[in-house]
């Protein structure tokens, strides 16, 4: 009932016609069967109107059953080699037409109700780029789960370190064609650059104290296999939108790429 009055009041306000879906969320993957069940069903759990394309990179791990099973609730899906997971993702939102749009990797999922708490959040903050919320960081090998550092949106914060968890988001379709969606280019920090592009552009992005969607740690993921281009890719976003790189970047260096890449190779 409340999300019903926010969306008619929002609607109201900003003179967009009460067409359905209301959120685009696209779904990039490559060889992630295992979780991609996982993610597709949290999303159609948030009861709420919503268009799904999943972009598939030519999987070949049992995926396309997967994605077949979930085809008749998809508004479209394809599965094919592409040029990259921030390709697939423009390709993907480029395919909707709804007013609110995200990206959910394969292996991370949201929570009950995350994605209509972030919804709620644009109802009251209309001009906003975009939303986001607090997120879990699982670890698939011991189930643990913990918060991930995000913090409520301050720019000298962000130039120190990414205070925003890419799956808890919601981002406005005019702010995110306003800024030609993520780079295609990036292939570790295509968030972390488009948070920087939105509040450039666009203004300051929304934050929402709840926890909204889980970020899957495992010991395939892009974060943990490729630490050290992670960590230059955001460096150089840093200094390319904040004019320089705060200290804390390099004073962190040895923890975040040697010592945990070190850790990671005898955890495996």
């Amino acid at each position: 009932m409340v999300l019903r009055w926010l969306t008619a009041n929002f609607l109201n306000r900003t003179g967009i016609k009460m067409t359905l879906p209301m959120v685009t969320v696209v779904i990039p993957s490559f060889n992630q069967a295992q979780y991609l069940d996982a993610a597709i069903r949290s999303v159609f759990e948030q009861s709420l109107p919503v268009e799904v394309f999943v972009l598939d990179g030519g999987s070949s791990d049992g995926s396309l059953d997967i994605i077949k099973k979930w085809q008749d609730r998809l508004s479209g899906w394809r599965s094919h080699a592409d040029n990259g997971q921030a390709s697939a993702i423009n390709e993907g939102v480029a395919l909707g037409s709804a007013p609110f749009v995200c990206w959910l990797n394969s292996d991370d999922f949201f929570e009950p109700g995350g994605l209509k708490a972030l919804l709620a959040a644009f109802m009251e903050c209309p001009d906003a780029p975009a939303v986001y919320g607090r997120a879990w960081n699982l670890k698939q090998r011991t189930g643990k789960k913990s918060p991930i550092w995000v913090e409520r949106f301050d720019t000298d914060r962000l130039a120190k370190r990414c205070i925003i968890s890419q799956p808890a988001t919601l981002i406005s379709r005019r702010a995110w064609e306003s800024v030609g969606g993520v780079d295609p280019v990036l292939h570790m920090t295509m968030d972390y650059d488009l948070w920087w592009r939105l509040l450039r552009q666009c203004g300051p992005l929304v934050f929402v104290d709840r926890f909204v969607a889980t970020n899957r740690e495992h010991d395939d993921t892009k974060t943990r296999t490729l630490r050290r281009r992670h960590y230059q890719e955001a460096i150089q976003t840093v200094r390319q939108y904040y004019g320089k790189v705060p200290l804390r970047w390099w004073l962190a260096w040895p923890y975040s790429v040697w010592f945990k890449a070190l850790q990671n190779r005898y955890v495996r």
